[in-house]
C-alpha cells in the first residue's frame, strides 16, 4: 500500500488519537474513547484504508522532472 496521508493529516490524526485515548484513560469519556487507537495508528503508518477505498489522498505528489 502507498502512503496516502499528508503531513498535516498525519499530525492531526496522531494528536486526536492520543487525546481520545488519554481522555478515556483518565475517565473523562467512556470506553469509546479508546477508538482513538484507529487515528493514532493510521497517522503513524501514513495509510488510511478509507482513503484507499474512496480513491483519496492528502499526500502531496512529487513532480518528476525529465
Amino acid at each position: 500500500m502507498k502512503i496516502n496521508e499528508g503531513g498535516w493529516d498525519r499530525v492531526v490524526r496522531v494528536v486526536v488519537g492520543l487525546a481520545l485515548i488519554l481522555a478515556a484513560a483518565l475517565g473523562y469519556v467512556g470506553v469509546w474513547g479508546y477508538i482513538g487507537i484507529v487515528p493514532l495508528v493510521t497517522g503513524i503508518i501514513g495509510i488510511c484504508p478509507a482513503y484507499s477505498l474512496l480513491g483519496m489522498s492528502t499526500c502531496p505528489m512529487k513532480s518528476r522532472q525529465s
